[in-house]
C-alpha cells in the first residue's frame, strides 16, 4: 500500500482539526503543516464531499469535522484522500482475474490477499481518535 502524501497531509490536518474546537481555515493549516495551500485545499474539499469535514465559508470560515473521531477510521480518510481502495499490491481481487493469465501457477496471490486482508482489518480498528491521543 502507497500512502501518498496525500494521506499524510489528511491526516495531519485532521488531527490538528480534531484537536481544535473552532473552524480551522486552509491558510493557517497549510503555514503550519508547511505544506501547500492548493494542495491542501483539494485534500480537506474532498474530505468535506465523503462529510468527513464540514465546510464553513466566509471570513470566519474552515472546516470542522462532520464526525466523532472515535468513528472516523484511518481506512476511510485514506481511502478518501487517496480516492482508491488500500490496496497492497496491484494484483486482481481474484486470482481467477489476474490479468496477466498466470492464475495457473501464482503462488504468491494467497500470501498477498490474506496480507491485505490483514491490513485492511487493522486500518478498520484504529481511529482518528486513537491518532489524537497518542
Amino acid at each position: 500500500m502507497l500512502l501518498t502524501k496525500a494521506s499524510e497531509y489528511a491526516l495531519l490536518s485532521l488531527i490538528i482539526i480534531a484537536q481544535r474546537n473552532a473552524p480551522q481555515d486552509v491558510d493557517t493549516l497549510s503555514t503550519q503543516l508547511g505544506i501547500s495551500k492548493s494542495f491542501l485545499a483539494k485534500i480537506l474539499q474532498s474530505l468535506a464531499k465523503e462529510n468527513i469535514l464540514k465546510s464553513f465559508k466566509g471570513a470566519r470560515g474552515g472546516f470542522t469535522l462532520e464526525k466523532d473521531p472515535k468513528e472516523l477510521t484511518i481506512r476511510e480518510i485514506v481511502e478518501c484522500a487517496e480516492k482508491k481502495p488500500t490496496v497492497i499490491f496491484e494484483c486482481a481481487p481474484s486470482i481467477a482475474s489476474c490479468p496477466n493469465n498466470r492464475a495457473e501457477f501464482c503462488k504468491i496471490w494467497p500470501f498477498f490477499n490474506r496480507f491485505q486482508s490483514k491490513i485492511d482489518e487493522f486500518l478498520k480498528t484504529i481511529t482518528l481518535a486513537d491518532i489524537v491521543k497518542e
